[in-house]
C-alpha cells in the first residue's frame, strides 16, 4: 500500500481533453493454484469467471464511463493483438489497461498457458514508444496478475501515469477488482481505489490465514501485497 511520503509524490493530471478508452485482457485460463483440475473443469472455471468480470464492467458502469471499451479475449490474448489494440487505441484516446490474466515475473500468462505476453510485446512497444511517444498513449494498468509489481517498470517506461502490482502471487483477485472498479468508476483516486481494495482483501484474507505465532504476516497475505508505482496520481474524470 502507498506510504504517507509515496502518496504525497502523486499530483492530480490535468491535460488536454481527449477520448479514453478501457483495454481489458480476459483470460483466466482454467488454473487454479494448488489444484489438479481436469480440462473439463477448467474449461468451466474459465468461461464463469471471464462471463462474470464482463457483467462485472457492465454493471459498474465501465461501457457508460468510457468512450470505448475493448476486450481481448482468449486466443486474442497475445503478443501481435494486445500490440495492435494498444496502437489502434492510441490513436485518439487515452488507454486504461485491464488486466484480467495470470502471470509470472515480467509476463503475463496468455491463452490456455501455452504461450505469454513478454518480452516479444514489450520491447516492440517501447522501441515504438522511444522513437514517437504518440504512438501510445497509456493512463493507468490495474492488473490482478501475480508478480504485477515486477511488470511495473515497464509500463511505467512506456509512459503510463500509475500501475499497480503484487510483488508475489496474488490470492486476491477478488474481491480486489470488485472493489477497484467501485472506487475507480465512480471517481476515486487511482492509488485511493487501490489502496481500499487491498485492505479490503487483506481483511478478509485474514479470515482464513492470520498472522503467524511470531506476529508476521501470513504468506499468502504478504505475496498479495499490492504496491502502486508513478509519476501522478490519476481520476477517471479527469481531462485527458
Amino acid at each position: 500500500m502507498l506510504s504517507t511520503a509515496a502518496r504525497s509524490q502523486f499530483q492530480t493530471i490535468s491535460s488536454a481533453a481527449k477520448g479514453t478508452a478501457l483495454l481489458v485482457v480476459l483470460e483466466n485460463v482454467g488454473y487454479i493454484s494448488g489444484l489438479d483440475l481436469p480440462d473439463w473443469a477448467m474449461t468451466v472455471v474459465d468461461t464463469v469467471t471471464e462471463e462474470y468480470a464482463k457483467l462485472l464492467l457492465r454493471l459498474l458502469g465501465a461501457h457508460r464511463r468510457y468512450d470505448r471499451v475493448v476486450i481481448l479475449e482468449d486466443a486474442e490474448v497475445s503478443n501481435e493483438r494486445m500490440a495492435a489494440a494498444l496502437f489502434d487505441l492510441s490513436k485518439g484516446h487515452r488507454v486504461d489497461l485491464l488486466l484480467l490474466v495470470h502471470g509470472q515475473k515480467e509476463c503475463l500468462v496468455a491463452y490456455r498457458g501455452e504461450s505469454y505476453i513478454d518480452g516479444d510485446l514489450f520491447n516492440r512497444l517501447l522501441a515504438a514508444y522511444r522513437q514517437d511517444p504518440s504512438v501510445l498513449n497509456l493512463g493507468i494498468v490495474y492488473g490482478v496478475n501475480c508478480y504485477g509489481a515486477s511488470l511495473a517498470p515497464i509500463w511505467l517506461a512506456l509512459g503510463a501515469d500509475a500501475v499497480n502490482g503484487a510483488v508475489g502471487v496474488n490470492w486476491f483477485p477478488e474481491p480486489s477488482l470488485s472493489l477497484f472498479l467501485a472506487r475507480w468508476l465512480n471517481g476515486a483516486a487511482y492509488s485511493e481505489a487501490v489502496e481500499t481494495s487491498f485492505r479490503w482483501a487483506r481483511r478478509v484474507g485474514k479470515l482464513f490465514w492470520p498472522d503467524r505465532a511470531d506476529g508476521c504476516e501470513d504468506p499468502h497475505l504478504a505475496g498479495s501485497r499490492q504496491i502502486v508505482y508513478g509519476r501522478r496520481d490519476v481520476r477517471i474524470f479527469d481531462p485527458r
